[in-house]
């Protein structure tokens, strides 16, 4: 195939076809600049994050863990409860539970225990109510966890539990 011959610049107004290689030019080179920053940017937040996880975890740095700042688990008394009925049911169920609270270190464990009293006076109240089609499956235990931590740091307020740990379940 034979080229054609391009027309003069002088035919088509002289400035207009100079000016369209140059803003061809021009976009081509903000995108790369785009495409750098943008490139660099999400580099840097990448290893921002890689770098805060690594030093979360004791990686890097000189930070010490200090043995008596970690976590302490407080048994709280077996609770054996009466459950509401089912509807339609002719017996009672009972609920025996035994549960620890993890807490952050020593310092909290030493303001929670005074508090004990407060904290199973919130499950046993709260334990009546329940039913026990209330408890069945997973979903039901992850439930009652997640009421009895949220009633734990109520009653213990200002301190705070981490997490409610079942030991034992017995609905019978």
């Amino acid at each position: 195939m034979a080229k054609k011959p391009k027309k003069a610049p002088e035919a088509e107004g002289g400035e207009g076809a100079e000016e369209a290689p140059k803003s061809k030019k021009k976009l081509v080179i903000i995108a790369a600049a785009a495409v750098l920053l943008l490139g660099g940017g999400g580099g840097f937040f990448l290893m921002k994050g890689k770098s805060a996880q690594a030093n979360a975890h004791g990686e890097h740095g000189a930070e010490k863990v200090d043995p008596k700042a970690q976590a302490v688990f407080l048994d709280v008394r077996d609770m054996m409860v009466n459950l509401s009925p089912d509807p339609g049911a002719s017996r009672a169920t009972v609920l025996k539970l035994r549960v620890a609270l993890e807490l952050k270190d020593a310092k909290v464990e030493a303001t929670v225990k005074p508090l004990m009293p407060r904290v199973e006076d919130a499950f046993q109240t709260y334990m009546r109510e329940l039913r026990a089609s209330d408890l069945a499956g997973s979903a039901g235990l992850y439930r009652l966890r997640e009421e009895m931590l949220r009633r734990v740091n109520i009653a213990i307020h200002p301190a705070k539990a981490e997490a409610v740990l079942f030991k034992d379940v017995l609905v019978q």
